[in-house]
Parts: structure tokens; sequence; C-alpha cells
């Protein structure tokens, strides 16, 4: 505002000296002369009403011939026209311009050559209006840009913060469930039969060892250039995971059906955690003594069905604990559908996952408990 108010002063005071050097210096000058300055004070809040204003009083200013030089109050107007209104509004200043000093002209009988100089010292006052609203433009654009990209960012940030969450579980609560499972039965077997604690003492180590290993591969994946030497398990590695949840005791039935093709990375340590989730489960709180673990390929999608006969729906299972929380996460992510509960003959994990690409920001898959 106080800039403003300094252009309209210095506009009035231009407009005055000029009136005295060209002896016309009365009173409906001075009033005009208030009419094509005072508006600069509201320019950048009504600039197509300024510029209307101004561009038909300096075309009065003209006709007294008061005017020696060109209107600066008119040319400061039309910046501000041009770098602050749309395209119309900035038509309709223009023409309200042309058609006062067109008038000044016609009435005064001049040439229209003689407007020349004017003429183009309003083409460079808009030409620079323009210049600059595109340059704020620009900038805003920038800025819009700046912040969609810190947004996903953020959101990067925190899918990756979760999908690290649900590794690290995974791999910890399975090493653990086997560990237990061996330590409880180790004394047992330490007195009765020393060969067979012998080989559960290696059991685990082995386990031990495996999930340390898994550990660091996701403090690794951190670092790009780690991840791809340190590759995550896939659906390679789950004969391996149940021969080793066999060792624990746990009788384990492992069936593939269908043609086995290359599938996505993602879909492939998808399909390894839950089926390492869901043995672990099934140690954990099934008390069972047979699972099967059954993968399915389809022409356009790949099921995975993990049953063991035990307790059925009951605590952490039945209430939906981090696991299963976590088996939801990696299912949504991958757009397939997840059935979790009791069937009446133990419990029971199926998921269906598409084989193409799936594009989906959701939370949660696709999911139902079975009755």
């Amino acid at each position: 505002m106080v800039v403003d108010a300094v252009l309209a002063i210095g506009c009035f005071l231009c407009i005055m000296i000029m009136a005295v050097l060209n002896h016309r210096l009365e009173w409906w000058v001075a009033a005009l002369a208030v009419v094509n300055t005072l508006p600069l004070l509201w320019r950048r809040r009504f600039p197509l009403l300024v510029s209307t204003v101004t561009g038909i009083s300096a075309g009065a200013l003209f006709l007294t011939d008061s005017m020696g030089g060109i209107p600066a109050a008119s040319l400061i107007a039309t910046y501000g026209l041009a770098s602050l209104s749309p395209p119309a509004r900035m038509l309709i200043g223009v023409l309200c311009t042309i058609a006062g000093f067109a008038s000044a002209a016609v009435l005064q009988h001049h040439q229209p050559l003689s407007y020349g100089p004017t003429a183009a010292a309003f083409v460079v006052a808009y030409a620079l209006g323009t210049g600059a609203r595109a340059r704020r433009d620009r900038i805003a654009v920038l800025e819009e840009r700046a912040r969609r990209l810190a947004e996903e960012r953020e959101v990067a940030a925190v899918r990756e913060r979760e999908r690290i969450a649900r590794e690290m579980h995974d791999i910890v609560a399975h090493a653990m469930s086997l560990v237990i499972l061996q330590a409880e039965a180790g004394p047992v077997a330490l007195r009765t039969d020393p060969a067979k604690a012998e080989r559960i003492f290696d059991t685990i180590s082995t386990t031990t060892r495996d999930g340390l290993s898994q550990l660091r591969r996701v403090l690794l994946a951190l670092r790009s250039e780690e991840a791809e030497r340190h590759p995550q398990p896939g659906i390679e590695s789950v004969p391996s995971l149940i021969e080793g949840v066999r060792q624990a005791g746990l009788d384990v039935t492992f069936e593939e059906r269908g043609e086995p093709r290359p599938c996505r990375s993602d879909l492939a340590v998808t399909v390894y955690r839950i089926v390492q989730e869901a043995l672990s489960n099934t140690i954990k709180h099934a008390e069972a003594t047979r699972v099967r673990v059954r993968i399915t390929w389809r022409d356009d999608a790949l099921d995975l069905e993990v049953h063991d006969d035990g307790r059925g729906v009951s605590g952490e299972r039945g209430q939906g604990g981090h696991g299963l929380i976590g088996m939801r996460e990696r299912v949504a992510v991958a757009g397939g559908r997840l059935v979790t509960g009791s069937d009446g003959t133990g419990f029971r994990v199926a998921a269906s996952l598409p084989l193409a690409a799936a594009l989906t920001d959701a939370a949660s898959p696709t999911d139902s408990r079975a009755p």
C-alpha cells in the first residue's frame, strides 16, 4: 500500500508539473489528475477498474493539452492489469484505454502516428506485466509440484516403514516360534534321546542364524545396491522354510499345483511371508499336529492356502494380531483377497493374488473371515 501511495503521489505531481509548464494549471485539470492517479491505491485489488478509469481520464487530460508526455499512471495500471488479471479482463481494460486515447485523438484532430510513442509504451507495460504473471504462475506451479513431491515422499516413507516393520515381525516371530518349540522339547530329549537333543540344538542354531541373516537382508535393503546383492526370499524358498518347520517337529505337507512361472519379486516375497507368518501362528497358538500348505497357479492369479488341524480361532488369531494385520497389508499391496478363520477342522489362511501388477492405495485388502 505504501508503494502504491508513493506511485500515485509521484504521478499526480508529474501531471501538475506538466500542466504548469504548458500553462494549463486549472482546477479541473487538477481534478482529472486526481481521478487519473488516485485509483492506483487499489490497483492490486481492482486492476480492471483501475485500468479503465486511468485510461479514460488520461484521454481526457490529453484533450486539455496539459499532458506533454506519456501518462505514467495509465502505464502502471496497464502493468498491474496484465500481471494480475485473467486474459478476458485484460482485453476489456486494454480496449477501454485505447478508446480513451482514440477519442482524444479524434476530438483534437491529431494524426494517429502522433500517438506512436505512447502506444509503444503501453505495449511495453503490457508485455512486462504479462511476463511477471507468467513468472509468478511458473513459481506457483513449481511450489505445488514441490509440495506434492514432499507429500509423496512422506507417503513412500510411511509405506516403507510399514513394510520393514512387517518384514521384521515376520522374521523374528517365525524364528522365535521355532526356537521356543525346540527349546521346550530339548530338556525331555536330553534325558531320553541325546542324539535327538543334539539335532534339536542344531535346529535352534540353524533357525537363529537364518533369522539373523534374513533380518540383516531387511536392514541392508534400505540401500538399493545392497538389496540387489541380497535379494529377499521368494516362492522358491518356501520348501526350505517348510523343511525348517518340519525339523522343529511339526508335520507340514507342501503341494504345488499348476504350471509355475516367473512372477514379480514383490509377489514372491508376499507368498513367502504369508506362509511364514501362518506357520508361526500355528506354532504359537494352534497346538496343531499337521499343516497343509498349497500353492495353486492359475492363468491370472496365484492361490495360496495354509490349513492346520489346531484349535481354530482363539486369542491373537481371532482378534487379529500383528501377524494377521501384516498379512492383510501385504495382500492389499498386491491387490489380492485374503480369507482367514476357522473352518471347523482347524485354522485356514487363504489368499488369492493377481499375477499382474496391482495399482492400489488401499490400506487393507478385500478381507473376510471364514465362519
